[in-house]
């Protein structure tokens, strides 16, 4: 049974999805559940994330880039290699700037700085961060706040500069889809989830069930997405847990905290939108394309965004993926190396 805060955590959510539906605005499922929960949060609600039930949302997602990833995509892959190239570019001139910026400007320890300025994904700067001594509560609250600002500001750049279009049908109805499928999609989410765990795979609720499902669609045994409503579902889940990270924060967090990330944000998008720019003059992919795979958000709204767009799935996340494996494999690195050059004072 769901606790009491869980269970108005929900209704929440609900009433913004319905209420952002209601209204035409883009993504209701996704922004709708965003908003009410952070709202809500900063009026000081005690409200509860869903846990296990949110990273299982996750796998979703996995499932849909999994199911995208074909034959033709393979091919294209060399194509992609100079692009590429450009992420870990993008990640070291974020450490940059960033170490820097949040030490002697905002006044962090280095270990937390160094992480801060990291665009990994939350859970694992978090999880990197504590070990290297940071400030968790701190590191949290950053790197919400950049997943918050640039989901909020992606869609409107999206539709105002790159003429994109978010109304693309975000999967088939469930009645279009062979039950066969269906259970194979089922399955590749669970094993790969669990599985993904059990190995110590980093992303496991996206990477696992992505591989497995790759697999199949190579394998000519998957030929569609998940249906929409469990893609919705993902989206109300993942806005949700967007907005309740910010419960319990202080006027001193906001102040110093949330206005650090917030100011962050400025910067590594700045960056991120220097190199897409350079991708699209080379004509390596299309602005839209280029957007997308250089966007320093998390890569569950990425994936969100790219799908609804109708944006090439295929090129977006295999820059993604390189973002996530150059940063969980070379952070902790570098991280070492600086953190022994600045011992913390």
């Amino acid at each position: 049974m769901f606790p009491p805060a869980r269970i108005l955590t929900l209704l929440i959510a609900s009433l913004g999805a319905a209420l952002f539906w209601a209204l035409n605005i883009p993504l209701p499922f996704l922004f709708g559940p965003m908003c009410a929960c952070l709202i809500a949060a900063l009026a000081g609600v005690r409200l509860q994330s869903f846990g296990q039930i949110s990273v299982a949302a996750r796998t979703i997602l996995g499932v849909a880039v999994g199911a995208s990833i074909t034959p033709d995509v393979v091919s294209q892959i060399p194509q992609m290699m100079v692009s590429v190239a450009l992420i870990p570019v993008l990640i070291l001139l974020c450490a940059a700037i960033g170490v820097p910026f949040f030490t002697r400007i905002c006044g962090f320890d280095r270990a937390t700085a160094y992480y801060a300025a990291m665009p990994g994904g939350l859970q694992d700067m978090v999880i990197f961060g504590q070990e290297a001594g940071g400030d968790v509560r701190s590191l949290s609250l950053i790197h919400a706040t950049r997943v918050l600002i640039l989901v909020s500001l992606a869609p409107i750049l999206m539709t105002t500069y790159l003429g994109a279009s978010l109304d693309n049908p975000v999967g088939d109805p469930i009645h279009a889809l062979p039950v066969s499928e269906m259970g194979l999609m089922v399955l590749a989410a669970i094993i790969g989830w669990k599985g993904g765990e059990r190995i110590g795979l980093f992303g496991a609720s996206i990477l696992g069930p992505m591989i497995l499902t790759a697999a199949l669609s190579l394998s000519g045994f998957i030929h569609a997405r998940p249906p929409a409503v469990s893609i919705l579902t993902a989206q109300f889940l993942i806005g949700s847990a967007i907005g309740v990270y910010y419960v319990g924060v202080t006027l001193r967090e906001l102040r110093k905290t949330v206005l650090a990330g917030a100011s962050f944000v400025l910067i590594i998008a700045a960056l991120a939108t220097l190199l897409a720019s350079c991708v699209v003059f080379l004509g390596l992919a299309q602005p839209l394309e280029a957007f997308l795979a250089f966007f320093p958000g998390g890569q569950a709204e990425v994936t969100v965004l790219a799908i609804v767009a109708g944006a090439d799935l295929g090129f977006v996340i295999v820059h993604h993926l390189t973002r996530i494996i150059v940063v969980i494999a070379g952070a902790p690195l570098l991280a070492t190396r600086i953190l022994r050059k600045h011992p913390p004072v």
